[in-house]
């Protein structure tokens, strides 16, 4: 009797901190809050795309060579914070943006949250920028978004790069990720995962290789949690790891025809080198470039090294690189 007693009060306890976590939680991030403390917000605006509210950076001369940035899984333009004015100040139009239910974005509940879907919203940005054709930089599931673009709309890329990018389904056996496909029990861990600082600082000791995990500080953890703490947040997170099929990335990389630059971390372990080296293999026109000490964001971890790859790339008329200090280079 006793154990049945203790199981019902443990059992109860775990329903109402559920519930008051439900009841208490924000309906959406406050943008007014955030702009005070997110990095470049003074280049921050919005644009309203099939009904959704887009939030973007801009950086550079407008009349500049077009850069669009695209995050990856539960991120935002804050990975771009370092890289978006450097890439800038080599003389580029540089476009960092908020995939659909991310960062700042809207996070409506009737989107579908599917890659292709995050893909027709970049290119109908573009249509509202005014880009006809941009070098697109695509890092981990934006990779997978960048690529589905160039497939799709091959037009509106004039040259790629991926960045650790998402290529298939593998990442969704991550036990977090399996747990969150069951429906009921995904609705009722996300809001305590995301909002647990522990649980995003050993995310991120898994996301950056040793060398940087000096980079793992109450303010970058605060960054990624800020936009990801909302009811509408939970739902798309949700949404997007439920509608994650990028296996199609994989099989029809062969078809990618525009000049494509291949950036891995060494030491990425969510999406293993292995990919890219698939990639670099089915892609003709692909250089692979892979970065020693560095993990799964080399745009954060290598700032520097990752511009100087990106603007090399963008200039030259092939999509040349050099051979980077601290990296080797397959072309």
């Amino acid at each position: 009797m006793k154990k049945r007693d203790l199981a019902l009060a443990v059992g109860g306890g775990l329903a109402a901190a559920v519930a008051v976590k439900m009841l208490t939680r924000e309906r959406s991030a406050s943008w007014e809050r955030a702009r005070e403390v997110l990095p470049h917000s003074e280049r921050s605006r919005f644009i309203t795309i099939d009904g959704i509210r887009i939030h973007i950076q801009e950086f550079g001369d407008p009349s500049g060579p077009p850069v669009v940035l695209i995050h990856g899984y539960t991120a935002s333009v804050y990975v771009w914070k370092s890289a978006a004015p450097l890439l800038a100040a080599e003389g580029f139009r540089v476009i960092a943006l908020d995939l659909v239910g991310f960062g700042y974005s809207e996070k409506p509940r009737w989107f579908d949250y599917t890659i292709p879907s995050q893909a027709r919203i970049v290119s109908r940005l573009m249509d509202r920028l005014g880009i006809g054709s941009a070098t697109v930089v695509g890092s981990s599931y934006g990779g997978a978004v960048a690529a589905t673009l160039a497939l799709d709309y091959p037009g509106r890329v004039e040259k790629l790069a991926l960045v650790d990018a998402v290529i298939n389904d593998d990442a969704k056996r991550h036990p977090v990720l399996r747990l969150a496909s069951v429906p009921g029990v995904g609705e009722v861990i996300t809001p305590f995962l995301v909002d647990s600082k522990a649980f995003l600082r050993l995310r991120m000791h898994n996301t950056l290789a040793p060398a940087n995990h000096h980079m793992i500080t109450d303010e970058r953890i605060s960054n990624v949690q800020r936009p990801l703490k909302a009811a509408d947040a939970h739902h798309s997170v949700l949404a997007t790891s439920r509608n994650w099929h990028a296996r199609r990335i994989e099989n029809d990389a062969y078809l990618i025809a525009q000049p494509t630059l291949l950036i891995w971390g060494e030491e990425d372990r969510v999406i293993p080198l292995a990919n890219g080296i698939k990639l670099y293999d089915s892609i003709v026109r692909s250089r692979l470039v892979v970065l020693k000490n560095c993990g799964h964001v080399p745009q954060e971890e290598k700032t520097d090294a990752f511009v100087r790859l990106v603007a090399d790339f963008c200039h030259d008329r092939k999509g040349r690189v050099a051979e980077p200090e601290g990296g080797r280079l397959h072309s």
